[in-house]
This record gives structure tokens, sequence and C-alpha cells, in this order.
């Protein structure tokens, strides 16, 4: 109960600077404890205006990334259920699984796997899950959190230039890396049964602290049965809940509410998505293993050398709407 009175109250503090924080910025250009607080982020290279950008009331690092992950096999992680949701991975036939029962109080892992540096990445508010190769042009990054928002999206920044990163879209908008854009990786959101049976020798993430009860207590109870979302103050899309949940391949997206009555769909240009339940929502139940089912969603494209999985989202409409306001959401089968 604490914890989530807690949690309550700072949501409160984030829905008031949410409203506020433009109109500051408006009025003097760059915070003066930004500056403070940011002595080597150059705030004259930027491709978003300021006052876009408002505190979600952690301080730097206050959401604490994990930058030395170990891992355990399937069989120790008894502390997960077959329906818990994990981000999964598999690099160079290696799999790895990071629940989100550490993510949503985490939000980054600078994990490695083999010769390449990655970042896992969380935002709770959009559910957005997304995996990058951390680094650019030859030079490996490691990546914190800011403490900032923009359209509710966590804002991540790489600690050897300390520029902004946008994580919904993986580009660079504050500082000397201004316009830089990460690669994803394709990975799934999906239960850990399903994690299991794809990949029976798969590792999975350790929790981190001694206090282990915090993970599998989901600190935004509710949030994903809202009617709109705490931090978000710009347009929503029409014809869709703002909280649906719905699933993208870049600038394209199809509700899941959709897929789930078709339970599989096709493309002309040979992207399959396919529906099958079993996975808890993170965002729901205060136990995230009591939360609704979700299921779990799979995209892949049809190759010579037969189906490989494709970058994607399974994100709130909210936000891909907030970064692609011009891309239409297809909610009924005859949609193009």
């Amino acid at each position: 109960m604490k914890i989530r009175l807690i949690i309550a109250s700072a949501l409160w503090l984030f829905a008031v600077t949410a409203f506020i924080a433009p109109q500051m910025l408006a009025a003097q250009d760059i915070p003066r404890g930004w500056k403070t607080e940011w002595k080597k982020t150059d705030f004259t290279k930027r491709s978003v205006d300021l006052s876009e950008i408002f505190s979600g009331g952690p301080p730097k690092d206050g959401i604490p990334s994990i930058d030395r992950p170990t891992f355990e096999a399937i069989k120790e992680a008894d502390w997960l259920t077959d329906r818990s949701p994990v981000i999964s991975l598999e690099v160079a036939g290696e799999a790895r699984a990071y629940p989100l029962a550490i993510l949503t109080r985490h939000e980054i892992v600078n994990d490695r796997m083999g010769d390449m540096p990655i970042a896992v990445t969380f935002c709770p508010l959009c559910n957005a899950a997304i995996v990058f190769e951390r680094q650019y042009n030859g030079r490996e990054l490691e990546f914190g959190t800011t403490g900032k928002l923009r359209n509710s999206d966590l804002v991540m920044y790489d600690r050897q230039t300390e520029s902004w990163w946008q994580q919904f879209t993986g580009t660079a908008i504050v500082g000397r890396l201004t316009g830089a854009e990460l690669e994803r990786l394709p990975s799934r959101l999906e239960s850990f049964a399903r994690f299991k049976e794809r990949f029976p020798h798969g590792k999975v993430l350790k929790r981190p602290y001694s206090r282990t009860g915090l993970y599998g207590a989901n600190p935004y109870e509710g949030y994903d049965s809202l009617a709109r979302p705490f931090l978000y103050d710009g347009s929503l899309p029409k014809e869709i809940p703002a909280m649906a949940r719905v699933v993208s391949v870049g600038e394209r997206a199809w509700t899941l509410d959709l897929l789930r009555r078709e339970t599989r769909i096709e493309t002309v240009d040979g992207l399959i998505l396919e529906w099958v339940p079993g996975q808890a929502s993170a965002l729901d139940a205060h136990e995230i293993d009591r939360s609704r089912d979700v299921g779990n969603v799979s995209v892949q494209r049809k190759t010579a050398d037969g189906l490989v999985d494709v970058v994607h989202g399974v994100d709130f409409a909210f936000a891909f709407h907030a970064f692609y306001p011009d891309a239409r959401i297809i909610h009924d089968i005859e949609a193009p």
C-alpha cells in the first residue's frame, strides 16, 4: 500500500509537471537546473523544441539502468510464471529474456551479446519495448535515464556525450549527437512460457537487488485501463482508444484487437502478424502475473530462407500517433 501511495503521489506530480513545464521552458529557453545537472550536454544542438521535454519527476539516473547484468538458467528463474511478460532476443544463436517485472523499475539494460553491445529498453508509459545496438559511428555508447519525457516517452542519454535520445525512435534529439539514429534489433514481447518453448537453453536476466519482492509488483497499477495517459496532452488518434495497443512496423500499425480477432494477418509485401493468448499485461493488476491477458504477438517476413523476425512494436495507440501523426492505424480487416 505504501509503495502504491508513493507512486500515486509521483504520478500526480508528473501530471502537474506535464502541463506547466512547456510554459516554463518557453519563458526561459533552457532551465538553469538543466545546465547545472547536464554540464556536458550541448543544448545549442537539438532537433526538437525544448518545450516538448519535461521532467517526469526522477532526477538524472533516478531510475537506475542495469549496467552489469547477470543471468540465470530458465530452471533457476522460478520466480516467473508462464504468463510473465519478457522481452526476448536472439543474437548469433544465443537467446536471453529480460522480464518486464525488472524493466518497469530500471527501464534500460546495457548488455552485450557476443561482440555486439545492446541496450534493452522499456518505457512503461508507452508500453514500448525496444532493443538497440548501442553503437554509433563505431563508438560504443552506454545509456541511462534522464528523468525527462517527451510525448510521455522515455528520454535516454548516453554517458559518453550526454546527448539525449528519444527511446521510441532511437534518435538523438538534444546534444552533440543530435540526428544520430540507433539501429533497432528484432525482439519479441512475449510470455515466459513462449520464450522457454522457443529457447529451452536460453538465459534470463537476474533480479539485481536483494529486495527481490519488488520485482513482480506493478508500480503502474491500472495504467493500461485508463481512458487517456497521465503524462500526455497532445492529440489523440481518431477511432482508436488512446490506451489501446497497436502492433507497429515502421509507420504502419494495426490494432491489437484486430489481430486478436483474426489471429493472423498477412500483408501483400510479405509480412505475417500472428497472435496467441497467454501473456499478462505488465501494467494492469498490482501483481503482474495476475493481470489480464494481452496475448503474444509475432511479426515475421517471408524470405527465400524462410520466416525471419521483423523489428516491430506493441505500443499504446497514443504513443504511436504522437510520433507518426499522419500514419493510419488499421482497425478493420477491409482496410488496405
